[in-house]
């Protein structure tokens, strides 16, 4: 049991994960860090108030946190924008390099280096031809019509 554990948590795509983690909650501090020691601070110019997590609306005998909210959004919003940067670099290098690779291809079979194989299949031509009698679609390589039991050998093939 011990051996299968261990072939499951070495495998590549778990530890992975575990680093994505691990990178993912250190991001988290920092990002925290610079709202509440950078953006905060000057957010409260305007404001007045420097920590937004006291800020709350007293409701009977409960109190509506709005401030923490609203720290935790902007946290929220910086990690979001951040992460669809670092998506979209990465987009373009990917497709930077595909175009590369296809440029390469191209120049590689250009100088007779290369040769793509075919993808297209033939056409295997006709796989049905018409009964001449009763004019039903019947198998090329039929020699009676299924459907009228008529003689086929000395019809010419047709298509359909």
């Amino acid at each position: 049991m011990w051996k299968e554990f261990k072939e499951f948590a070495m495998r590549g795509n778990i530890m992975d994960l575990a680093v994505g983690v691990i990178i993912g909650g250190a991001f988290q501090k920092i990002v925290t860090s610079l709202v509440n020691d950078l953006i905060m601070p000057v957010i409260s110019i305007f404001t007045g108030s420097v920590d937004f997590s006291n800020l709350s609306i007293a409701v009977g005998n409960s109190s509506i946190k709005y401030g923490a909210f609203f720290t935790s959004i902007l946290d929220f919003v910086i990690i979001a924008f951040s992460i669809f940067l670092m998506v979209r670099y990465i987009n373009k290098i990917n497709k930077k390099i595909e175009e590369v690779k296809e440029d390469s291809l191209r120049k590689l079979e250009k100088k007779g280096k290369l040769r793509r194989r075919k993808t297209d299949t033939p056409d295997p031509g006709p796989t049905t031809k018409v009964c001449p009698y009763c004019y039903s679609e019947v198998n090329i390589k039929a020699t009676r019509c299924p459907h009228c039991t008529s003689s086929l050998k000395d019809v010419s093939n047709s298509e359909s």
